[in-house]
């Protein structure tokens, strides 16, 4: 076995502390200008599947997205997805929607 099947076999117990966010509203903020808001159905070894998406380009609006997810938290999601996969490379955090403190 080289170096390579060793991280490949390490990658899916990287991701076993988000089984509690199963089932979860949750934001994902990622290292572009997108912001996921939804439910945490499966993790994978490269990507999160979330359901009931609120997927948003903040490229695409004035709101940042600190902004954004406050507005989400307020007035509820905006599902635009049924199902998303997002890429676990470009995720910055992880936060339930629950869990967001607003000011």
């Amino acid at each position: 076995m080289d170096k390579d099947d060793k991280i490949i076999n390490l990658v899916p117990h990287q991701h076993d502390d988000l089984s509690h966010l199963l089932g979860v509203q949750i934001v994902i903020d990622t290292d572009s200008s997108y912001i996921y808001i939804g439910t945490l159905e499966r993790v994978g070894r490269e990507y999160l599947a979330i359901s009931n998406v609120d997927v948003h380009d903040t490229a695409d609006s004035k709101a940042t997205k600190e902004h954004y997810t406050h507005e989400t938290k307020k007035l509820g999601p905006r599902h635009n997805r049924t199902l998303t996969l997002v890429r676990i490379a470009r995720i910055v955090s992880i936060a339930k929607l629950d869990d967001v403190i607003l000011f």
